[in-house]
């Protein structure tokens, strides 16, 4: 939008540390505003009674008074005028983890969907942990088989909140051996990079595309930008696919990644 910088972007691993050295969520209350924040928090994708309170909890022990949660539990929740109105005051947004379809099937073309990203267009800074990150981007990670291999029909992929095109995200990366689903979504859509977020790992994507790791484990980036041969539309389902010329990174803290340039930047 003409006037306006875009929000930050921040997808979270999952099992992002809260009581030590929080020092993700730290950061992300930082960016939006820190003691002056007014963050609505989504817990949406969890079904944990109590999910939103704990984030509260957590983000008023760093220093934020000023949180309120929207517990959007049913498509109509999602058209309601007292969340649009919160979404509207809120520097910063953000939503838990749990099960990222929740959010796609409850949110997903709704008032407060595009409110979310015209929102993040406009400055407002957005956060996503675990179900959360993997919902930020057009093309979503919904499911799909935790192996190191690449395998047709290895991925299940939905439409997400849709805050950026150029990359599909899989978080609790390495726990969880999810390089094969990540290959897979990258090899169904090669023009996205793939992000593969550890846990108590983030990206912090800015205005520019240029996305910065902060926290204790790595990312995968998967870039398929050289990809010369994919067999993906060729092989039976459930069987190893060939994927050549694709270029993967290992990214840790302090690491720079720039999404149009698909530049590395070290500390």
């Amino acid at each position: 939008m003409d006037g306006f910088q875009r929000g930050y972007i921040v997808p979270i691993g999952g099992a992002e540390e809260k009581l030590k050295n929080p020092l993700i969520l730290q950061k992300f209350a930082n960016l939006c505003g820190g003691k002056d924040a007014r963050l609505a928090i989504i817990p949406t994708a969890s079904k944990l009674k109590g999910a939103g309170q704990h984030y509260i909890d957590i983000y008023r022990d760093i220093g934020v008074d000023q949180s309120v949660i929207l517990p959007i539990e049913e498509r109509a929740d999602s058209e309601r005028e007292d969340y649009l109105r919160e979404l509207k005051q809120a520097s910063g947004i953000f939503i838990t983890g749990g099960n990222q379809v929740r959010l796609s099937t409850i949110m997903g073309g709704t008032a407060v969907a595009k409110l979310i990203r015209r929102r993040n267009a406009e400055g407002v800074h957005f956060a996503g942990t675990s179900a959360g990150a993997a919902f930020i981007p057009e093309h979503m990670i919904a499911g799909g088989r935790n192996t190191p291999t690449p395998r047709e029909g290895g991925v299940i992929l939905a439409p997400g909140l849709g805050l950026t095109n150029r990359i599909v995200v899989d978080q609790h990366f390495r726990q969880r051996d999810r390089l094969g689903r990540l290959l897979s979504a990258v090899a169904y859509n090669p023009f996205t990079i793939g992000i593969g977020i550890d846990e108590n790992t983030a990206t912090f994507i800015d205005p520019d595309g240029v996305l910065e790791v902060v926290g204790s484990g790595a990312i995968t980036v998967v870039d398929p930008r050289e990809l010369s041969h994919s067999s993906m539309g060729s092989k039976p389902t459930g069987k190893p696919i060939n994927l050549i010329n694709l270029r993967l990174h290992l990214l840790t803290k302090g690491a720079k990644y720039d999404t149009y340039t698909r530049q590395v930047f070290l500390e």
